[in-house]
């Protein structure tokens, strides 16, 4: 492909316009260079950014100063980063300044910002995805634009990027950690990518028009997925419908409301979601861990999902009540008034001028009127089918060490009044906000 042929292609993608702000992520490699180049003739409002990480010594040092001669050459403003990125900690060192190169960019970025990525690039990442985590994500390769970033070149291979470099006498520096074994990202590059193309010439194509037809169906799977959950419900669902769906459409809706809990990416592979939908009959509750953080939480054939990584919520502050009087307890506000023309009614002698309203702990105990005997909250909660995520946040009322009254479920028999009867205080309990 000639160097105007790749200008025309990159203008035809309307990624990057004329006239419109733009930063480069520059790293001064040969795609980068490209790039900038294709941005400078096009006429866009161009500014660029490159990130030292100094952990090539002198080549990094070098790298930047290339940058910077080639940024005096076509009159663009160039910003320099430089972060200390630790090689020997724990984790992908590649994804950890990528991650931090972006940062960067997003904060600097007026409009949209751009890097160099290839069809040679997406070849590489889908292969890489694909030996790492199943799924059709992995063979969704790079999208051409990501909210503000934006990848103009993807219609191009490597080799084209250095053709036009050379075409316009454009020098471009080779980091030699892209050679680099230690990486499995170099080792696709320098071994498995090769010997596909040596099977078929047309690979990185193959692969990248693979990748594209993936991403558009990708669409039409997200607008069933919406389809379902329309029908079935947003966070809380009924498990034995859910069930009822095709087993890939039931696995997609179990992805979605997982990641939404969690507010990451949780792949979910046919065995973790035949192991939710087999939950479907059970009794009580039960749960199931998925990875990445998630869980699956099924609440007497509803389920919902939940984060598992951060600790499960504690119990508002307990607070006073006077009688009479109101009280803010978490997301509820409990009324004490004199008289019966509240939700529950109870002898004021025993409850005495102020009550605590605290949450449920581990070996709280009523006996409820009418019982003849006392049950752990455990239990009630149970019986009366209360959601575990709700438990700790439900208001109890303790007088004198005892509980007298748990919102919407029990009055000890202790307390209780009846309707019409002097001296008696009713509780009320109101929920104000559902957070």
């Amino acid at each position: 492909m000639a160097s105007g042929d790749l200008l025309s292609a990159v203008r035809e993608t309307a990624l990057i316009e004329a006239g419109r702000p733009l930063l480069v992520l520059l790293s001064g490699g040969a795609d980068s260079v490209c790039l900038l180049s294709v941005a400078s003739e096009i006429g866009v409002e161009l500014s660029a950014l490159h990130v030292n990480y100094g952990l090539r010594g002198e080549e990094s040092d070098r790298d930047e100063q290339h940058c910077r001669e080639l940024c005096d050459q076509l009159g663009v403003a160039l910003r320099v980063e430089r972060v200390a990125l630790d090689p020997s900690a724990t984790g992908n060192l590649q994804a950890r300044a990528r991650d931090l190169r972006y940062g960067h960019a997003k904060r600097l970025a007026v409009g949209d910002y751009a890097t160099g990525h290839t069809r040679s690039d997406e070849a590489e990442t889908v292969l890489y995805r694909l030996a790492s985590s199943p799924g059709s994500r992995a063979l969704a390769g790079i999208a051409p634009r990501r909210g503000q970033l934006v990848r103009p070149l993807l219609g191009h291979t490597r080799e084209q990027t250095r053709e036009y470099c050379r075409a316009r006498s454009l020098a471009w520096r080779e980091d030699r950690s892209n050679q680099d074994p230690a990486f499995a990202r170099a080792r696709v590059r320098q071994g498995l990518l090769p010997a596909l193309i040596e099977i078929s010439p047309g690979a990185e194509s193959t692969l990248a028009e693979t990748a594209a037809q993936v991403r558009e169906e990708g669409v039409l799977l997200e607008l069933a997925v919406d389809d379902a959950l329309a029908r079935l419900g947003r966070e809380r669902i009924e498990l034995a419908a859910l069930a009822l769906e095709t087993p890939g459409l039931a696995r997609l809706v179990i992805r979605r409301l997982a990641e939404t809990a969690v507010g990451r990416p949780c792949p979910i592979d046919r065995a973790r979601a035949a192991r939710v939908l087999a939950l479907a009959g059970r009794q009580g509750t039960t749960s199931i861990d998925l990875g990445a953080g998630a869980r699956a939480v099924l609440e007497y054939g509803v389920l919902r999902f939940e984060d598992a990584s951060t600790e499960s919520a504690e119990a508002p502050a307990e607070q006073r009540l006077a009688i009479p009087g109101e009280a803010r307890f978490g997301d509820w506000r409990i009324s004490a008034e004199l008289g019966d023309s509240g939700e529950a009614v109870l002898l004021a002698s025993a409850l005495g001028p102020e009550v605590t309203v605290r949450g449920w702990r581990e070996g709280d105990r009523i006996a409820p009127a009418g019982l003849g005997g006392s049950k752990s909250l455990q239990d009630l909660f149970t019986d009366c089918k209360v959601p575990r995520s709700l438990r700790r946040g439900l208001p109890l009322v303790e007088a004198g060490g005892e509980i007298a009254w748990v919102a919407g479920l029990a009055t000890a028999e202790r307390f209780r009044a009846r309707r019409g009867q002097p001296a008696t205080v009713s509780l009320s309990a109101r929920l104000i906000t559902r957070g």
